[in-house]
């Protein structure tokens, strides 16, 4: 479980294809400090386990199915990643809670300026536009951020203060770029629900 807060950036060291999926390892300097063996980390918006621990470098264990569902695979040496350790119990909670579980990748479709602020405009697949609500909770590369609008056809804003512009990688994306979303939590299990009542009457209790 994750909040979306981000803690710092790793950098992806290497990319080591093997049978099924591919051997990741990330540096993540200081944030590596107490991880173990399994531990999960958010990394870039998903849930990866700790496979190997290198010093201050990890490599994580990447399925197939998780390269197909993320922008993992579009990631090469250099390329900085968000990265947050799973939420201990009695931490603060100061975003939204996370699984790292990714339903869907968006696109990235410019900026444009608001005082301080920055409006980021992203476009969802048309899956994932039933988990967004007005001024509702959307991870975006592993970034707790708030829906400010939303705009047909599946297009969606965020405005961005500078220090999360600075903090994190969203402050690099350029147009197109590909990232990965998740939906709100609690939202994913009213629709749910709301989707089984209508499929499996047996299942309406009311």
């Amino acid at each position: 479980m994750f909040t979306g807060l981000i803690e710092g950036m790793g950098e992806i060291q290497a990319r080591e294809p093997v049978e099924a999926g591919e051997h990741l390892w990330v540096e993540l300097g200081a944030l590596a400090d107490g991880l173990a063996l399994g531990d999960s980390v958010c990394t870039a918006g998903a849930c990866l386990s700790v496979a190997v621990i290198d010093g201050t470098r990890v490599r994580y264990d990447v399925s197939p199915e998780t390269l197909h569902k993320t922008n993992l695979g579009d990631l090469v040496a250099g390329s900085k990643v968000n990265v947050e350790r799973s939420l201990r119990v009695g931490d603060r909670l100061g975003g939204h809670f996370l699984s790292g579980h990714v339903d869907g990748l968006g696109t990235y479709l410019g900026c444009a300026g608001q005082g301080d602020f920055s409006v980021y405009r992203f476009e969802t697949p048309v899956s994932f536009w039933p988990y967004l609500v007005s001024k509702g909770s959307v991870g975006i590369e592993g970034v707790s951020l708030t829906v400010a609008e939303l705009l047909e056809p599946y297009q969606f804003t965020v405005a961005l203060i500078p220090e999360t512009l600075s903090r994190t990688t969203l402050g690099t994306l350029t147009p197109g770029a590909k990232v990965n979303l998740e939906g709100d939590m609690l939202g994913k299990y009213v629709l749910r629900f709301l989707e089984q009542r209508t499929e499996n009457p047996e299942t309406n209790f009311s």
